[in-house]
């Protein structure tokens, strides 16, 4: 009987996470020649800033922030002021659905010296509460799966333009809690690593600054709710993009960003699911054909507007192929930045969802936010030395 019960209800789980998350758009019941790629714990893909939710969620290449280790390792230790700092977000999650589903994500920073930083980040996915029942429809008591990664990043810059870095993850993700006692289903673990590099170029008699950046993350060991013979991929997604910024005044400036990501996990063609990782991975680029592989590349766009480095306004539009999942949506956000007398600096964005397609979007119509405080690099005093 347990057998049966947890056989019918772990997949249940997993199918209710990976719909409501979004990894693709697809919907249960869309026409079955969409061959949309899934993957455990797609709360990974989820942008945690609001920053770049409010340009389409593109942020490979825009400039550093505290949030810069989730999309660009590489880029992080370009942060251009503040010697430590810290970011928290907040995004409602089928907002007009339920009222108990949330992600939550907290980093901070530290910079060792010009050329060195360092980081930390959690993210915390909470699925609310779920209400367990077995095959005779006996309620089970309830529960809230939830899930976390927790990650540790170092940046580097090895010349005046270029930057690279890496983070390492802790993925733990529990989707059945007290009914995990039994062989037939458990929490899933996994360890992944983030790689990146980012290439700035300032062109001082445009007063403008042309950005190129590059990433992969989530490339780790695949993970397993049941037994070692029933492992799924993370989402490892390849994500490369350009941001171009000019200055129209000393008080205006214009941002205009552009991300390419595709998901390096093998199509839905029988079997691949039992690929070796690393075989998987690499074999994304040409398991289907070439018109196929171009439907699997998603692209996010935006433009950000700044004024006197205090207000900013946000546009975005993130195009995701039919056949991929189909999620298509524009993006809106507006950002404050607050310079205190000693130079620290308080920050305050938000963004807002509008998907451009027919059917739900588990962020449709809800406004999420982001606060930071960044501290200034302490200056080491200068003694003088007096001779006697």
């Amino acid at each position: 009987m347990k057998k049966l019960l947890y056989g019918w209800l772990l997949p249940l789980v997993i199918i209710i996470e990976t719909n409501a998350q979004g990894t693709s758009g697809q919907i249960v019941g869309q026409d079955s020649s969409n061959h949309v790629i899934t993957t455990a714990v797609p709360f990974l893909t989820i942008t945690p800033d609001t920053r770049a939710a409010g340009m389409g969620d593109a942020g490979v290449a825009t400039s550093a922030d505290a949030n810069s280790s989730y999309w660009n390792p590489g880029k992080l230790v370009f942060i251009d002021k503040g010697g430590y700092g810290f970011s928290t977000s907040y995004t409602p999650w089928l907002a007009r659905i339920i009222n108990d589903m949330k992600l939550l994500y907290l980093t901070g920073f530290y910079r060792i010296d010009r050329n060195q930083v360092v980081s930390g980040s959690l993210k915390y996915f909470d699925m609310g509460n779920i209400n367990f029942r077995d095959g005779n429809n006996v309620d089970l008591g309830l529960y809230n799966p939830r899930e976390y990664a927790l990650d540790v990043t170092y940046s580097r810059r090895l010349t005046e333009n270029f930057g690279i870095g890496g983070s390492i993850r802790y993925i733990r993700s529990n989707l059945t809690g007290s009914f995990t006692g039994t062989t037939d289903a458990r929490a899933g673990s996994s360890v992944a690593v983030d790689l990146g590099a980012l290439y700035t170029k300032q062109f001082d008699g445009r007063n403008a600054t042309l950005s190129l950046g590059g990433s992969i993350t989530n490339l780790g060991s695949k993970m397993t709710y049941t037994s070692a013979a029933n492992k799924d991929f993370i989402p490892t997604n390849l994500r490369l993009g350009g941001a171009y910024k000019t200055e129209l005044d000393p008080m205006n400036s214009l941002t205009f960003v552009m991300d390419f990501n595709k998901l390096m996990v093998p199509s839905t063609a029988p079997g691949s699911r039992l690929k070796p990782m690393l075989n998987g991975v690499l074999g994304s680029f040409s398991d289907t054909n070439f018109a196929s592989e171009m439907k699997e590349i998603d692209i996010a766009s935006g433009m950000e507007y700044w004024y006197n480095n205090f207000f900013a306004a946000r546009l975005g539009y993130h195009y995701e192929s039919a056949a991929n999942g189909n999620r298509k949506y524009l993006t809106a956000g507006l950002g404050f930045r607050y310079e205190g007398p000693s130079k620290d600096i308080f920050g305050l964005d938000m963004s807002y969802m509008i998907p451009t397609t027919i059917g739900q979007s588990a962020l449709a119509e809800t406004i999420r936010f982001t606060l930071f405080y960044v501290l200034p690099v302490k200056e080491k005093k200068q003694t003088e030395s007096v001779t006697p």
